[in-house]
């Protein structure tokens, strides 16, 4: 016992110690704790939310769902907006990228955007309470529960320990999906009339498989090149993007396909 606790101690030690020094002193950075925290509580409130709600009816969040959908397109559209400028002024390459851990305006500019990327996808657990508040508890699908939160760990890492360098690739192409999808959701939110013109929800779907497709097609691309960047980053992404390929495909499926196939 006293050898497995020594070991846990050790490789606490090791994480708190081997951290990119520029991005440490950031929100949240540092230490896994806050963020295991963050978890736990979100988690608590998965358990203990709907079971709050059963006798309550749905709270009316149309205003703010309205203001904090188009909010989250105004982050997203600034995050691409960085990811983009910041790795087309680096000379970023698209095949393979190593972090640049020096503290140049660029470099930092790009750990900076890599924090706001991490730090959105806490903000982002928030769907998940919208969702219990309004009673749309069909909405809590294993899917849902599982891209959200794995996300704050899987960035938590990306920028504690590799701020920059090809990990902009996933950032770049997941803002671009986000500004479509909060623009979708804060369209939707402001009334029954919008519905002409949200014909296209499925082509979402379409967008998000597309993003797993070119992030697990580039990641793999890496783990068989020379590339001066963890290997081990490298596997967690590409396994990461094969299972949301298989839960989104199956998400598609169910919603857009086994219907057709039922009535046929």
């Amino acid at each position: 016992m006293d050898s497995t606790w020594q070991r846990v101690q050790s490789m606490y030690q090791w994480t708190l110690e081997n951290g990119d020094k520029r991005t440490d002193p950031w929100l949240l950075v540092y230490s896994p704790v806050p963020v295991v925290v963050i978890f736990l509580v979100y988690l608590c409130v998965l358990w203990t939310g709907p079971r709050l709600m059963k006798h309550r009816g749905p709270v009316d969040l149309k205003g703010v769902l309205i203001v904090y959908n188009f909010a989250m397109v105004c982050l997203s559209v600034y995050m691409f907006h960085e990811f983009l400028v910041t790795s087309r002024l680096s000379n970023y390459s698209y095949l393979c990228q190593p972090v640049d851990y020096s503290t140049s305006p660029l470099a930092m500019r790009m750990a900076n955007v890599c924090w706001w990327f991490f730090f959105s996808k806490v903000i982002e657990l928030s769907d998940t309470v919208f969702f219990i508040l309004r009673k749309k508890n069909n909405q809590l699908t294993f899917l849902h529960i599982y891209h959200h939160g794995t996300m704050i760990f899987n960035w938590w890492a990306g920028v504690k320990y590799v701020a920059g360098g090809q990990s902009f690739f996933i950032g770049l192409l997941n803002t671009f999906v986000h500004i479509i999808m909060y623009s979708y959701y804060g369209l939707a939110g402001l009334g029954p009339h919008m519905q002409k013109y949200l014909w296209w929800k499925r082509y979402l779907t379409t967008l998000q498989l597309v993003q797993f497709v070119l992030l697990t097609t580039h990641t793999g691309y890496n783990l068989f090149t020379e590339c001066d960047f963890p290997d081990s980053m490298n596997v967690v992404v590409f396994g990461y993007c094969v299972s949301l390929i298989f839960l989104f495909s199956n998400f598609y499926y169910q919603s857009y396909l086994s219907k057709k196939v039922k009535r046929i």
